[in-house]
């Protein structure tokens, strides 16, 4: 099932000053989703926000908030996330030691489930709940900052799970985050991703509609 190539800006790299006027550059810029990280500096060495203020952004855009939760013991506050405003929320894999069980738990808040591998984790230990869930991320960079270098050897893993989805006919879409670029973008796009998150690829630049343009045709022409 072919996919639609999507960008989705992270907010981490955005100006948290006018982070509502951000969103809504983005979204008139073309932007697809609005890629949201949660981090609560014990999972990752860094702390952003919470559901409160996703909740007070919620209002400044239609577009879907699609929520990446970088904290211990996620399955604990899912039901904060998915009140504040969120559309998809993801879960990492090393902190779920129940995962079919946080699956289940968002798609009983109604919303998109999504679980996220660390760089060094392998496609293996997500295969176990691949046809429950709508989407997978791949981290390219190891989490918890922004503007660090893409990791070429997840690639495999990356070409892994786009061949087990196709293979099964799975509605999945299969996402990438960390130093997602012009340079990047097309060698993601050729091993499978359809989700690109991109940070400073469209935060750092003048005009952020040119720069979501660009991403988008790089990733298509692949």
């Amino acid at each position: 099932m072919t996919k639609p190539i999507r960008i989705a800006p992270s907010i981490l790299s955005a100006d948290f000053a006018t982070l509502g006027a951000e969103i809504q550059k983005i979204d008139r810029a073309g932007a697809d989703w609005i890629h949201i990280d949660v981090m609560d500096g014990h999972f990752v060495p860094n702390l952003t926000l919470g559901a409160e203020v996703i909740k007070s952004l919620r209002k400044t855009t239609a577009l879907p908030f699609d929520v990446h939760l970088m904290i211990e013991a996620p399955e604990r506050s899912l039901a904060q996330y998915a009140e504040a405003g969120a559309n998809r929320i993801g879960v990492h894999v090393e902190t779920c030691p129940h995962l079919h069980r946080t699956v289940q738990q968002i798609h009983g808040l109604g919303k998109k489930a999504c679980v996220v591998l660390n760089p060094a984790t392998p496609a293996h230990a997500v295969e176990p709940v691949l046809a429950d869930v709508d989407q997978i991320l791949v981290m390219s960079v190891n989490p918890g900052f922004g503007g660090q270098k893409f990791i070429q050897s997840v690639l495999p893993k990356v070409r892994q799970l786009r061949q087990w989805i196709d293979e099964r006919g799975l509605d999945v879409e299969l996402e990438i985050d960390g130093g997602v670029n012009r340079e990047t973008i097309a060698e993601a796009a050729r091993a499978g991703v359809n989700v690109f998150v991109a940070g400073n690829a469209v935060f750092r630049e003048p005009d952020y509609a040119v720069a979501i343009a660009e991403l988008r045709k790089l990733a298509e022409n692949a």
